[in-house]
């Protein structure tokens, strides 16, 4: 387990380096949770004489304790699954049952006072278009478009519309951007042997953009010293050519039925969704390996077949493609820390690899202790029956050889113009940001000022709490109260069941 880690988790972070500056610089992403923390440290190293320094340091603290303090008072009411605030049905129940309530998130709270108001509206708009319009009309069809029997997650059913039409947009507008920015790259560069005096525009790691009045002298900065400090281009490349031929080599020795060709095919389109992950989560903070994961098992599973191990086969793509997406996003962030705190490139890619290499050890030891320690691990009703390992394998179980659908008529084109967005259960962030629309409209300078402290404080204090929550569900210790809601009618009975 640990060499598979080895050969397959430092290839993000290679891919996704000969793109730093486009994402940091020119797009010029968020990054919510790089920016958060990046806000953090800087408030460690503000001038003592600075005032707003000072103010601003005393406002993260506030809303950081705050955060903190919230996370410990809901933990008191989660006994049980569907408990506590997160479950707080504050639409009403019909719409709890749809997916739209306020979970009083502080971290999604903080995200939505970062992110620009144009991703908080599409969240918010992705959701009410899937959760409010599109699933329930999708499930109105239960026994005409798929079986009627069929259970929730069943990928033959109304989560097989899910999925595939959620990895349809993202990887959509991800490969858009990504051949966008590759097809600006072959221009400038062609122009470039045309006229050589000539200046380009190339948006490179290695080339720094032509600075503009209409940015402001700090940005200035962070952006000269993000590019001066460069990794240089044929670095990544031999990189990741390296690791992946050793990789190629030594996967089929750990996994049979994962011959050297499909891994090749793997590493051949795994940088683009590597930075289609690293793209999407710069706009909204939320990786998405998991779903290029699914993607790995529909394509290398039906592939491979369920007479030559196609099950195992997608499994272990499914293992390849989420280390290698993830790890680029996570260095993404990284690399937005860096920039904002005016740290190097080059020792944020050196940290990411240190980690990287821990990672590799610590997290299949982690596993192998919880495997020694519980014997029901991963088993239905147990302690810890890792839900999604059964997902996954049932999703894996079902490609192979198999149709995913259950009938040709399954996915009308007039529905796939609807936007998809993930976790869309999940509507805080469209939320907050009409508040901070409302702030900047009543003080524009106190939110400019402010709204950076207290998004960093919400997320860096919900962040930390769950240090602590772990460690008390490790040590076994359960909160004392659930606190649960119901409809009149569902109370009635209950009151009446227990008065019997």
């Amino acid at each position: 387990m640990i060499g598979f880690q080895f050969v397959v988790s430092f290839l993000g972070l290679f891919s996704v380096v000969p793109l730093r500056k486009v994402m940091i610089v020119d797009f010029k992403l968020t990054y919510p949770s790089g920016t958060a923390t990046a806000h953090l440290i800087n408030s460690f190293h503000t001038p003592a004489g600075a005032k707003l320094a000072k103010k601003q340091v005393k406002v993260l603290g506030k809303f950081f304790s705050f955060s903190f303090l919230w996370g410990v008072f809901q933990w008191f009411y989660t006994a049980g699954d569907g408990c506590g605030f997160a479950s707080f049905p504050s639409l009403g129940l019909k719409a709890y049952e749809n997916q739209f309530f306020f979970d009083f998130s502080a971290t999604y709270v903080g995200v939505g006072m970062i992110c620009p108001y144009i991703i908080n509206v599409s969240v918010l708009l992705g959701g009410i278009l899937s959760w409010g319009l599109m699933w329930p009309l999708i499930d109105t069809k239960k026994g005409d478009w798929y079986r009627a029997d069929l259970k929730a997650s069943s990928l033959h059913g109304l989560q097989g519309y899910k999925v595939f039409i959620a990895i349809a947009l993202i990887l959509g507008d991800g490969l858009y951007n990504f051949f966008k920015v590759l097809s600006r790259k072959l221009a400038a560069l062609f122009f470039q042997l045309r006229v050589r005096n000539a200046t380009s525009n190339l948006p490179i790691a290695d080339r720094s953009s032509p600075e503009s009045s209409k940015i402001s002298y700090d940005e200035q900065q962070r952006a000269r010293l993000f590019v001066k400090d460069q990794i240089p281009t044929w670095f990544s490349i031999a990189g990741y050519v390296a690791i992946a031929a050793i990789s190629t080599a030594t996967l089929p020795h750990i996994f049979h039925e994962l011959k050297w060709h499909y891994i090749l095919v793997i590493y051949i389109f795994a940088p683009a969704l590597a930075f289609c992950n690293a793209y999407g989560c710069g706009l909204t903070d939320w990786s998405l390996a998991s779903t290029y994961g699914k993607l790995a098992i529909f394509v290398i599973g039906a592939w491979a077949g369920a007479s030559h191990g196609g099950v195992l086969a997608g499994l272990a793509a499914c293992g390849v493609m989420m280390n290698i997406v993830s790890t680029a996003s996570d260095l993404s962030q990284d690399f937005k820390t860096g920039y904002l705190t005016l740290s190097s490139p080059r020792s944020m890619f050196v940290s990411q690899l240190i980690g990287t290499a821990m990672g590799c050890i610590i997290s299949p030891s982690v596993f192998w202790l919880f495997f020694k320690a519980f014997k029901d691990l991963g088993t239905t009703g147990s302690q810890y029956p890792a839900p999604y390992a059964t997902v996954y394998r049932n999703m894996a179980i079902y490609i192979g050889g198999r149709r995913l659908l259950g009938s040709t008529k399954e996915l009308p084109l007039s529905l796939l113009w609807i936007l998809w967005c993930s976790y869309s259960d999940k509507f805080d962030q469209g939320c907050i940001g009409l508040i901070l629309f409302i702030w900047e409209k009543i003080d524009k300078v106190k939110a400019d000022a402010f709204g950076p402290a207290v998004a960093s404080g919400l997320i860096c204090g919900d962040g930390i709490w769950t240090l602590p929550s772990s460690i008390l569900a490790l040590a076994g210790v359960k909160p004392p109260i659930c606190m649960k809601f119901l409809s009149r009618r569902t109370n009635s009975k209950v009151d009446a069941f227990l008065g019997s």
